[in-house]
């Protein structure tokens, strides 16, 4: 099979297993029960590093049924095939050149040269932030909590912020700590570190904080760009909202509209009430996890190079320039193919799923749009209706957040037959647009 179908695979075998064993009687509590649907929703929002939940993860799940989730969380936010090499790599096997190409797929590197490196950087880099997050938090919950309790809530976060997951076992997120300073440095700092993607950290690492290529520069000073967008929009719209911000201090409202701005690059926690948050405000945050954050990461939606590759496009257009200029640089055609068709094929999947929840369900249209673009960027986020959901909109909801994970180019490029035609080429003809 070709890389892309393997991946499509894989992500599919791991929802399998991790639906297998939440169905199991150990991983609910007892006087409760799962069915499948509750248990395959939970599994793909699990390895799709989502968040979207249709029963509380605090109160549902057992303490294995939550290290069955965090389990997931940790294959999904790091690849299966990162997972498998590193396997491979620990047992003393050889990685061959099939795999090779694989890994390559799934990480989005140009080469094959380097790649058994990447993944070890990329294995470290994960431990060394899942670790130092899981301690600072612990420490954290600690005032809060049992020891006990805290590590298991230290880990948990800080593996499910790192994977931009936003799954959480405190049954409210992070709105307690609204004004915490300590929090609101720790949890978007492991947020931020995932989703800028690990070519752009090793890159950072390796060039000593000066980064030299495009892509790096570009996903480093677009990520800061919409950071900074999203905070000064949360900020102006929510400040005066009784139900979000307008209660709190300057220093609260602040810190608001920064974890606001950062966790819809995909990672889903809340400190602000999401269901209060002004239609303005779901709007712009459409947007944002429509966006996402950087390619090979553990962030979802479109990617942020895609972005700024169209916004490029566009100005070329406009310009009438020969050529997508971004930073002083040209851009391929092929890149410019990929980052046109990872957009058309994006919107079809969101548009499909909003015609399908909008027939099956009776709810405010905007609470729908968000849930939608929230499953396909993987974000999280949700106005509160998931778990009202029935089943054909769960399932339209899991086969979104399944694209937005493997992402709509591959999954496409798994369904389509291979081309044919050799190096034939028919005759070219113009036709009008806009």
């Amino acid at each position: 099979m070709d890389p892309a179908r393997v991946l499509v695979l894989s992500f599919a075998l791991a929802i399998t297993v991790g639906t297998v064993l939440l169905l199991t009687p150990a991983a609910t509590v007892p006087g409760r029960s799962t069915d499948f649907i509750e248990a395959l929703f939970t599994a793909t929002s699990a390895v799709c590093v989502t968040g979207l939940i249709v029963v509380d993860t605090a109160s549902h799940w057992t303490p294995f049924g939550q290290a069955v989730i965090l389990a997931l969380i940790q294959v999904g936010g790091l690849g299966i095939m990162t997972m498998s090499t590193m396997f491979a790599l620990l047992l003393g096997r050889r990685i061959t050149f099939r795999q090779r190409v694989v890994i390559q797929a799934s990480t989005g590197q140009f080469t094959f040269g380097g790649l058994v490196r990447l993944v070890k950087y990329i294995l470290l880099f994960t431990l060394a932030f899942e670790g130092a997050g899981a301690v600072l938090l612990a420490l954290r919950f600690a005032r809060d909590f049992p020891l006990g309790r805290a590590l298991w809530m230290g880990i948990f976060h800080s593996v499910s912020a790192f994977c931009n997951a936003g799954f959480d076992i405190t049954g409210v997120s992070f709105t307690p700590y609204v004004s915490d300073l300590y929090i609101n440095i720790v949890i978007p700092s492991l947020i931020i570190l995932g989703g800028l993607g690990f070519f752009v950290v090793l890159e950072i690492w390796t060039g000593k904080g000066r980064p030299s290529s495009l892509h790096t520069r570009l996903a480093l000073k677009g990520t800061l760009f919409l950071l900074a967008v999203g905070f000064l929009a949360v900020l102006v719209l929510e400040h005066g909202n009784p139900s979000t911000m307008g209660n709190l201090g300057w220093g609260g409202k602040i810190m608001g509209a920064w974890f606001h701005s950062v966790t819809p690059r995909t990672a889903g926690f809340n400190t602000l009430p999401t269901g209060d948050l002004r239609p303005a405000t779901l709007f712009i945050t459409i947007a944002l996890m429509f966006i996402g954050g950087s390619p090979g990461g553990t962030a979802g939606g479109i990617k942020t190079t895609t972005f700024f590759t169209l916004v490029a496009v566009v100005v070329s257009a406009i310009k009438g320039a020969p050529d997508v200029e971004v930073m002083g640089r040209r851009l391929g055609l092929e890149v410019v193919r990929r980052a046109m068709g990872v957009l058309a094929i994006s919107l079809v999947m969101v548009f499909s799923c909003i015609l399908v929840l909008t027939i099956s369900e009776s709810m405010d249209f905007l609470q729908v749009v968000f849930e939608v673009f929230s499953a396909f960027g993987t974000v999280g986020l949700s106005t509160g209706i998931t778990s009202q959901l029935n089943t054909a909109s769960r399932l339209a909801v899991i086969a979104t957040m399944f694209v937005g994970r493997v992402g709509p180019l591959t999954m496409a490029m798994a369904i389509a037959a291979p081309p044919t035609g050799g190096m034939r080429r028919f005759p070219e003809e113009r036709i009008m647009v806009g």
